[in-house]
Parts: C-alpha cells; structure tokens; sequence
C-alpha cells in the first residue's frame, strides 16, 4: 500500500510517520502531485497557523490538487480545519471541501483547549473498534462546528465536530498519533478503508 503525507511544511510529521510504522506500514513524504494523487491513501497532516499554511499550500499548487483526490484522504488537527471553506483564524479561505467555517473558542475557556478530551456520536467506519467516549489527545484554539458532515463530536465551551466525512474525505480534530491505542486504531481503520 503506497501511503503518502502531504508535505507543505505543517509540524508533527515524524510522529505520524512512527505511527504508521509501528502498524506495520510506511509512509513517504512528498509534496509531488504526481505522486500523491498515485498514492491509495493520503494523510493531510497539520499544525500551526491556518492563514500561513494555506499560503505554502497555494505556493506548491496542493490547494488545487487536494479537493480533487479520489483516494481516502485523512486530514488531520489543522489539516481537518483547511479542508473546509474558511477560518476566522487569519480570514483564511480553505479548500472547502467541508461546508464549515472553523472559528475560535469563546474567552470563556482556556485556549487553546490541550489534552485528552472525549469523542461522541461516533458515526463512521473509520471509529470502527473506538467505544463512544474514548479519549483522544487534542492541541487547538479553532473548531468546525457541528454539521451533517460531523462523524464525532466533543464538548469544551461548546459542541463541536471532532471528526467530518464526505465522500473519500475525512478529518480529525484530534492527533491519532499522540492517542495511544484508541488514535492507532483509529489510523488503522484509515487505511483499511
């Protein structure tokens, strides 16, 4: 199975790589059209600021080739919020690929929102094996509100989708990679799908 991670620069590479090896699979880094649309599955991997990386994503032409893949492709923390049309963070426009404008957490709380937080309402093959409530690890200050699209949801300062779908695309808020078991399990559903 040819497993690529979009490379545009965007943090927590290594550890998705580790991730993947200790499954039993290797995932190459590339940044090739070519390559990444030859590829079965496709990991959209992120963290940072959304306006930054939606620019390195438009100066390697990925912002064009991403919406049009027809692989499985899993976006992950801020690749999930570039997968949709706009951010508050940084008047970002997305790929919009998800309907949702991600926007930031009320003053109310402690942001950004960091550690282990439940996913509910668990909707998708891709929580395949995952109970309703299993903690998953969480870094972020952004959020996708709730939608048809939502196939996981969690609660800090309001609802909110921890996972989307639609079609051959899905997005975690979460970082499987950092979610012991459960964040394995749930990269492994990913490319068993």
């Amino acid at each position: 199975m040819k497993i690529i991670l979009i490379d545009y620069g965007a943090g927590n590479i290594q550890s998705i790589k580790f991730a993947i090896k200790r499954l039993g699979f290797e995932a190459i880094l590339s940044h090739d059209a070519d390559e990444i649309s030859d590829a079965d599955k496709v990991i959209f991997p992120g963290v940072g600021e959304a306006s930054s990386a939606m620019q390195k994503l438009r100066q390697s032409g990925l912002d064009g080739l991403i919406p049009t893949l027809k692989q499985p492709v899993l976006g992950i923390c801020l690749g999930m919020q570039l997968m949709c049309k706009s951010s508050t963070e940084g008047a970002t426009i997305g790929l919009g690929i998800f309907d949702l404008e991600v926007i930031k957490f009320s003053n109310k709380v402690k942001v950004p929102q960091i550690g282990w937080n439940q996913i509910a309402n668990l909707k998708s093959p891709l929580f395949e094996g995952i109970s309703e409530n299993e903690y998953m690890y969480l870094v972020h200050s952004y959020f996708a509100p709730i939608s048809g699209e939502s196939i996981a949801t969690s609660f800090y300062d309001t609802d909110y989708s921890s996972a989307l779908q639609k079609d051959n695309f899905y997005g975690v808020q979460f970082h499987p990679e950092k979610s012991s078991r459960a964040g394995e399990q749930v990269l492994k559903n990913f490319l068993m799908i």
